[in-house]
């Protein structure tokens, strides 16, 4: 056979392997619908006789193996019924979503049309097709099976005849509509909640009405609340739990003080932040006759006061955290308990549940004691105050702040010798007038006086878990809540050593050496621009530290046993911690495994809603405080590359924002995803991770939390465009909108 004879063959084989793939793909999707010999052809968009002759003769042999039925009117359908699973909603872009469906099997890729009503966080029921999206297997979904919520948040846009309603969550991108008599007396640019009456049908849009009005977008107040709402976080305690809280009754009995180790006369203090009201743990310190020293780490006996099953801890446990906004706290306990009573505010009796230890100046626990105190603190320090006393070794309690100073950092230097990971990552504070606009964003830079609260902290926690997993008199393990960080995956860590590769960095990914090698990390990068970028991105490499029943140990701390002792005001699982030790102090029974893990499930999930809060919250902020900054020139580094455009992290702010491809009009530029970088078909410029780069902001999306910036060398095109100003939210066009009603 000669060569044209071969290419032409192959040619025709091509062209059927593609066709065929595209027709089992039609009726495989169409869930038993037949098609006519007509229909399929306009489907496949076939135009060439040959093709259309093709398609018939495949036909005719794929019916003959049974791969499609032929019906009596002459159309065709296949009986394949694609396989169906259940899983979670990831609606990643308008356009497409993904479906987790967990026990470690690959997301599976959804079309936005193959949603149906499903939105963000919707639990679905869906059939996974024959085809592929990459790496992922391609599905529809076919049934809602659980709202994720049916509240959301956002902007109203008004017209003459109805309203719709801009959501703020990121990840849902569809608009709901409102009749008139459903808008409660919104108006435009509201910021609202809404409720779900009727969900997307055949394109329509989602139906709902407003029943609550938060105030004006762009006002904190409004925002703040819009997050709020957004993360379903409590505006308020309910005026039970408020009423409950202020029957405690305030004083201590002397009965109560002789059933503990009265601390009173011993030398204690505070460290907390300047702006701090609840004050949950204190040191207390005193040189022993036997040349070792008396630390006694006194914690908020909040269970003294909060009954299980009560009222008060009804609600604790629901919100099971604190929850630490920029511009204020939803704290956990109502503040009667967390200001008040259980607060270790300075020269007043108070309760409190310790751990107190015998340790030499090396750092060695000698011996250990756990149980209830009365303490008096002497002093409250700010983490300022406590470090200016250290650096100049004058002030009240200064020998004992720099004993325990030393301490802590012997103890610190011997954790990461045994493996514990170096994580000092950058936050960032903001600086408010009275409206709560931000006048500036502030590193929060972490010194000894932190460092020292820390290690006691730590210390704490690691004792009582240990403590109670070892307890002698127990016949089986106790059951008990601890905090557990899994080894990370080591997948995760390769991505993440190619990542800090493109800023010149070497990491051994050998499992037994990540920590080490994590740690030399740590020290090359502090100081550097690429500083917050790897140590960010280090933490989301790392698995997620939760609370559980069952005993792993922590990785990040590299501590056998570790628990959560130390914050009960403002963290459920401490309080836990507290009854449980108490009750197998008193030779308690063991505990119900099953009942206690599910309330370790329980609270992992409000400690993320709170970290995600808290996040929107601070994102918020940098926006604000970007959409004034549109004229000046920032210096920032390339923090991720994407199909789409460029991630930029601000040096000075730590504020991150996208240049997008379609504003990177001098070349047309290509993703090399392998190599995490853009590169200009012309002129071969190449932006990579890592790339110092000098930007604008073009403009900010308060609404959605974004930042689009350019680069400064754009800065006449923006001027003469107008489009320097700043975009507080989007405008759609209402008839439009009609229309997909």
């Amino acid at each position: 056979m000669n060569k044209d004879k071969k290419s032409k063959n192959k040619s025709i084989n091509d062209t059927r392997a593609q066709m065929e793939s595209s027709l089992m793909t039609l009726l495989n999707q169409s869930k038993g619908k037949a098609y006519s010999l007509k229909q399929i052809v306009k489907k496949l968009s076939l135009k060439k006789k040959d093709d259309i002759k093709l398609l018939g003769r495949m036909i005719d042999e794929l019916v003959e193996v049974e791969r499609v039925q032929q019906l009596g009117n002459g159309s065709y359908r296949t009986d394949h019924k694609d396989p169906e699973v259940t899983g979670i909603v990831d609606h990643v872009s308008s356009r497409f979503a993904y479906v987790k469906i967990g026990n470690d099997e690959p997301d599976v890729f959804i079309k936005g049309r193959d949603l149906g009503s499903a939105v963000d966080g919707d639990t679905v029921e869906i059939v996974i097709f024959p085809t592929r999206h990459g790496d992922h297997p391609e599905g529809k979904v076919t049934k809602v099976l659980h709202r994720n919520r049916n509240r959301f948040v956002g902007r109203v846009e008004l017209s003459k005849n109805f309203a719709f309603v801009v959501a703020d969550a990121r990840k849902i991108h569809n608009d709901f509509f409102i009749y008139p008599e459903n808008i409660n007396g919104a108006t435009s640019g509201d910021k609202v909640i809404i409720e779900v009456t009727a969900w997307a049908e055949n394109e329509r849009n989602a139906e709902a009405k407003v029943v609550e009005i938060l105030g004006k977008a762009g006002e904190n107040e409004a925002e703040i609340h819009s997050i709020m709402a957004e993360f379903e976080l409590p505006f308020r305690f309910p005026e039970r739990v408020v009423a409950e809280s202020q029957k405690i009754q305030e004083g201590i009995t002397e009965q109560e003080i002789s059933k503990r180790w009265d601390f009173r006369e011993i030398a204690t203090f505070t460290i907390d932040p300047e702006d701090a009201k609840d004050f949950d743990d204190a040191l207390s310190f005193q040189k022993l006759e036997n040349g070792l020293y008396e630390i006694g780490v006194h914690i908020a006996d909040v269970t003294h006061y909060i009954h299980p099953n009560s009222i008060l801890d009804q609600e604790a446990f629901d919100r099971a955290t604190s929850v630490y906004l920029v511009d204020r706290t939803v704290p956990m306990l109502p503040e009667r308990l967390s200001n008040e009573l259980c607060s270790l505010r300075p020269r007043e009796d108070k309760l409190t549940f310790a751990a107190v230890f015998e340790m030499d100046d090396k750092g060695k626990v000698k011996k250990e004691w756990f149980g209830r105190t009365i303490i008096h603190s002497n002093v409250r320090f700010s983490y300022e105050e406590a470090q200016l006393i250290l650096e100049k070794g004058q002030g009240p309690l200064a020998e004992e702040l720099r004993i325990l100073n030393d301490i802590a950092k012997k103890m610190r230097k011997e954790r990461f010798s045994k493996g514990a990971v170096n994580f000092e990552t950058t936050e960032v504070k903001f600086k408010l007038d009275e409206k709560g606009k931000p006048l500036a964003v502030i590193p929060k830079i972490r010194k000894d006086a932190h460092k020292l609260i820390e290690e006691f902290m730590l210390l704490a926690n690691k004792q009582v878990a240990t403590f109670v997993y070892n307890y002698k008199k127990a016949k089986e393990k106790n059951t008990f809540v601890y905090r557990i960080h899994d080894f990370p995956d080591p997948e995760k860590v390769k991505d993440f050593s190619i990542f800090a590769r493109q800023f010149g960095h070497k990491m051994n990914i050998d499992e037994n050496s990540i920590s080490s090698s994590l740690n030399k990390l740590m020290n090359e990068i502090e100081g550097k621009p690429e500083q917050n970028i790897l140590e960010q991105l280090a933490i989301r490499t790392m698995a997620k530290a939760k609370y559980s029943t069952d005993v792993k140990g922590h990785f990040g701390l590299a501590f056998n046993h570790y628990t959560h002792f130390t914050s009960p005001i403002r963290r459920y699982p401490d309080m836990m911690v507290h009854r449980m030790l108490q009750h197998y102090l008193d030779e308690g029974k063991h505990l119900n495994k099953g009942e206690y893990e599910d309330k370790c499930v329980h609270s992992s999930e409000r400690e993320k809603r709170a970290a995600d809060a808290e996040r929107a919250s601070i994102k918020y902020k940098q926006v604000e405080f970007m959409a004034a900054a549109e004229k000046k020139i920032f210096e920032g580094l390339i923090s991720g590359v994407t199909e789409w455009g460029i991630y930029v992290e601000i040096v000075e702010t730590k504020c991150e924002g996208m240049i997008r491809l379609s504003d990177m009009t001098d070349d047309f530029y290509e993703f090399d995803e392998k190599n995490y970088r853009l590169v200009g078909r012309r002129k071969r410029k190449v932006y990579t991770l890592g790339d110092k780069v000098n930007v604008l902001v073009k403009k900010t999306d308060i609404d959605k939390r974004l930042i689009d910036l350019v680069f400064a060398d754009r800065r006449d095109d923006l001027e003469f465009e107008g489009i320097a100003n700043v975009s507080r939210g989007r405008t759609r066009n209402s008839a439009s909108r009609s229309r997909r009603r």
